[in-house]
């Protein structure tokens, strides 16, 4: 599928397994889903445009490679996109982060946002839209749907499971999104949760029920 990209390196699915297993308490899923995001956005961001430097070395100047001066934000979907943060900052450390709440309707489970507030000059930044699930991708197409009408015009977006029904509606929503997937599971169930999926992931992360 075109601007999707299934992330199979052995160390993500290795971590995808362990994250899925119900006896994983919260400490080491929260470590996971960060260690998950470093793999990921370590894939996600292998196009950042590259620039020649003038470096001196402990021998000679020499012109080497560095990132174009692209100025970078990171967006989680709160809350379980909080989980994925910090592990995109390990590799961008100057990123600025913003925030969008949205909720799920318990009867359309449709999202409702609740909070949006976003880095400043978003139109010139690579905005990655971090959230562990993509299941019916209402959250998605949603969150950046409030980027693109804040100006944002760059974006990834990166979930550690996808539902196909959640693909499948993020790309016919935003085709020129890139989005980044560590694993596609089976399907949607009747309450809307990924199967085999791996549970709520907001509340394995944060400790809650």
């Amino acid at each position: 599928m075109e601007n999707v990209f299934i992330m199979d390196h052995p160390l993500i699915q290795h971590k995808i397994s362990m994250l899925r297993d119900y006896q994983t308490g919260t400490n080491e899923f929260r470590k996971l889903v960060e260690e998950i995001a470093v793999l990921m956005g370590y894939e996600a961001f292998r196009d950042l445009p590259m620039e020649e430097v003038e470096v001196t070395t402990p021998i000679e100047t020499c012109k080497t490679p560095m990132i174009s001066g692209k100025k970078l934000a990171v967006v989680p979907i709160l809350r379980a996109g909080l989980g994925m943060v910090n592990g995109i900052l390990t590799l961008v450390p100057s990123a600025k982060v913003g925030h969008i709440g949205l909720y799920r309707d318990p009867e359309t489970h449709e999202p409702r946002e609740y909070y949006c507030k976003l880095p400043e000059s978003i139109g010139q930044r690579l905005v990655t839209v971090v959230d562990p699930m993509l299941a019916t991708g209402g959250s998605a197409v949603a969150a950046i749907d409030f980027i693109k009408e804040r100006g944002g015009k760059q974006i990834k977006f990166l979930c550690i499971i996808g539902a196909p029904e959640g693909i499948k509606r993020l790309r016919e929503a935003h085709p020129d999104v890139q989005i980044y997937c560590g694993h596609v599971d089976r399907e949607l169930n009747a309450n809307a949760y990924i199967c085999p999926g791996l549970g709520d992931a907001g509340d394995r992360i944060f400790g809650t029920k």
